[in-house]
């Protein structure tokens, strides 16, 4: 059972962001004052959040629970699991639908964790640096 009232719940699940969350805004700002430049709102498969078209790089700053990470950020609701499991594991299969699909079009795929984020995040902008400053193949 719910602790929350029905509205409670959809009021609450209306609040979260499907773009320009906390996380992705936190890495625009590191690798835009490093001097990387990139698009928003692109219209490639999947939808990155972050693309590079120059270099052919796409960017996901994904949520653990959202995208099943399997940290201790994603655990399954205990109501109404069922729905949630079927929901999560779409989300899982999609993204990695989407990956080789990009994959396949020529891109190079950067996913971004929020646990990793927050464990430590210079690493994680060092991670797309390095991708982004390394030649191509």
């Amino acid at each position: 059972m719910d602790r929350l009232s029905k509205e409670k719940r959809s009021w609450n699940m209306s609040r979260i962001r499907s773009s320009n969350t906390s996380l992705e805004i936190r890495i625009r700002r590191a690798l835009y004052s490093r001097g990387f430049r990139y698009r928003i709102r692109s219209s490639l498969p999947g939808r990155p959040d972050l693309v590079f078209p120059g270099r052919k790089i796409a960017v996901f700053v994904n949520g653990c629970f959202w995208h099943m990470h399997g940290c201790k950020l994603s655990t399954i609701p205990s109501t109404r699991r069922d729905f949630w499991v079927q929901k999560l594991t779409k989300n899982k299969e999609r993204d990695l639908g989407v990956t080789r699909e990009l994959k396949a079009l020529g891109w190079r795929v950067i996913t971004l964790w929020e646990c990793k984020i927050e464990e430590n995040q210079s690493r994680e902008i060092s991670r797309i640096t390095l991708m982004l400053t390394s030649p191509t193949d």
